[in-house]
């Protein structure tokens, strides 16, 4: 993340995505029985990722660079990406617990669940709020902001935070 400023808006804090990617396969009703575009983007020095996009009609061909002109400042946009994984964490940092008082009998469960049965089904009912793995998983930001386009360094400047740990892949949807 960094701070972009604008004449109308001020001090914006924006996190920049280094946008390059091409199209390595483009699918089709008469073949694959679908309509689809392949994308290929290089994440590191020796690896590729490829992500398939199914799409209603489009004129890319193969090897085509996808551009940022299909992106305008103050263009609402959403950001899908893998949140950070946290590891395993307890109910006070995942589920937001108020913890037990500190005094009073208490030695070593300031941070515990509590109580987690039930008279009745006399077992733990599926869902219940405990501890295990936090973050990790898939998300989306609605409604972000882009708020800085630089086209020959091919970064795009979206306002706000959006999923995922830097050096990670996003994708990015117009609405």
């Amino acid at each position: 993340m960094t701070t972009v400023y604008d004449e109308k808006k001020g001090a914006l804090n924006v996190t920049l995505v280094e946008c390059f990617s091409k199209v390595s396969q483009v699918r089709n009703e008469e073949k694959d029985g679908y309509q689809a575009v392949q994308v290929e983007m290089p994440k590191t020095k020796n690896k590729i990722v490829k992500k398939e996009f199914k799409v209603a009609a489009t004129e890319l061909k193969k090897e085509d660079e996808i551009a940022l002109d299909i992106f305008k400042i103050g263009e609402r946009v959403s950001v899908r990406g893998i949140t950070k994984a946290k590891g395993f964490q307890g109910v006070v940092k995942r589920h937001g617990f108020g913890g037990a008082p500190k005094t009073h009998g208490r030695k070593h469960d300031h941070r515990a669940p509590g109580a987690i049965g039930a008279g009745y089904p006399e077992h733990v009912i599926k869902g219940k709020r405990m501890a295990g793995r936090m973050g990790g998983v898939k998300a989306t930001s609605e409604n972000v902001e882009v708020a800085y386009l630089n086209k020959e360094s091919k970064l795009i400047g979206l306002k706000g935070a959006v999923p995922g740990i830097p050096g990670s892949v996003v994708e990015i949807f117009v609405k």
